[in-house]
């Protein structure tokens, strides 16, 4: 169905009918759920601290199990703010927090891998694109620089990506 179609049907209902049909939308599907709940009470706060613990339990388990290091957990997570529109200083916050929890983790390690490497660039990439599209840059210059040294000083194989970005954002 078309976005134009839906209109024409909207507009056609009773208003009983559409707030029935909402409701219906709402008990069946989640992220409908989600949605209002997150438009109806945006606690964002809470939302960044539940985001920070499951990143960080990735590369540091509560329990000593070993680390999965899954950058997809995050990703996941950013990509869901990114749908809610959640205020975008919270969300370049749990970007930039992604990168540098993986970045004390690959600190103590010896044999990083390079795709390990590549897939933190990906997101450090993404994180500073993000800022500057949303015009907070200045907000977070200090952790983009903080990032890229810490890229040059763990020897990281690619760091002079990090190197470059963090050039041209100057």
């Amino acid at each position: 169905m078309s976005k134009r179609a839906l209109k024409k049907y909207i507009g056609s209902l009773e208003k009983e009918d559409l707030e029935e049909q909402i409701l219906d939308l709402y008990t069946r599907f989640d992220d409908v759920k989600t949605f209002y709940n997150f438009v109806f009470n945006p606690n964002e706060d809470k939302l960044v601290k539940e985001a920070k613990f499951k990143i960080s339990k990735e590369y540091f388990p509560p329990n000593n199990r070993r680390p999965k290091t899954r950058r997809s957990v995050a990703h996941k997570l950013i990509k869901h703010f990114m749908k809610l529109e959640m205020e975008s200083h919270s969300l370049a916050y749990v970007m930039f927090y992604n990168i540098e929890i993986a970045q004390t983790y690959s600190r103590d390690k010896e044999n990083i891998t390079e795709s390990f490497q590549k897939s933190i660039f990906k997101s450090f990439e993404q994180a500073v694109n993000f800022v500057i599209d949303k015009g907070i840059s200045a907000d977070f210059i200090n952790r983009i620089h903080k990032i890229t040294e810490e890229t040059e000083e763990q020897k990281w194989s690619n760091y002079y990506q990090f190197d470059q970005l963090n050039d041209r954002f100057l």
